[in-house]
């Protein structure tokens, strides 16, 4: 566990196996990645809610002014989070920002998404379903056909 200090609080970093562990026991995912980066995958957990921290830019990536707001909104402060990013710097800030803030159950997730992804833990691909083909899915019609008149021909 490591801690990273703002206006008095220290923020806990949890590695990934805690973060799976308190996830499972009922803590929700706030995803503060951006919108695009969420969309590639994502923790696949049952309580996820994306909020990114910071967008993407022209001029590089700025700090989301709602974002307080926004998960302010979203959640109550007594309620349990891990917040999570991509390699876990992002939601460093984004936790102690929240602890400034009021939140009282919230831990930063080290090594975020990328650490999660290598220990194999359960991710979402949106986009898998988006770009299927048909013919993915279907059984090539000649083959398979020729193969399962074959299969019956044997019978």
């Amino acid at each position: 566990m490591g801690s990273f200090g703002s206006s008095g609080s220290e923020v806990v970093t949890v590695d990934v196996q805690e973060a799976k562990h308190l996830l499972e026991s009922g803590y929700g995912y706030l995803e503060v990645r951006t919108e695009e980066e969420y969309k590639k995958g994502h923790v696949d957990v049952k309580k996820i809610l994306n909020i990114p921290y910071m967008f993407n830019t022209p001029e590089g990536r700025v700090k989301n002014p709602q974002f307080l707001e926004e998960v302010s909104s979203a959640c109550k402060k007594d309620d349990l989070l891990v917040v999570g990013c991509q390699s876990g710097v992002r939601s460093l800030y984004a936790t102690a920002d929240l602890q400034a803030a009021g939140f009282e159950h919230v831990s930063n997730m080290g090594g975020g998404y990328l650490a999660w992804v290598e220990h194999n833990f359960p991710v979402t691909k949106p986009e898998d379903a988006d770009q299927k083909k048909p013919e993915d899915e279907l059984p090539k019609k000649e083959e398979d056909v020729d193969q399962q008149k074959g299969t019956e021909a044997e019978l």
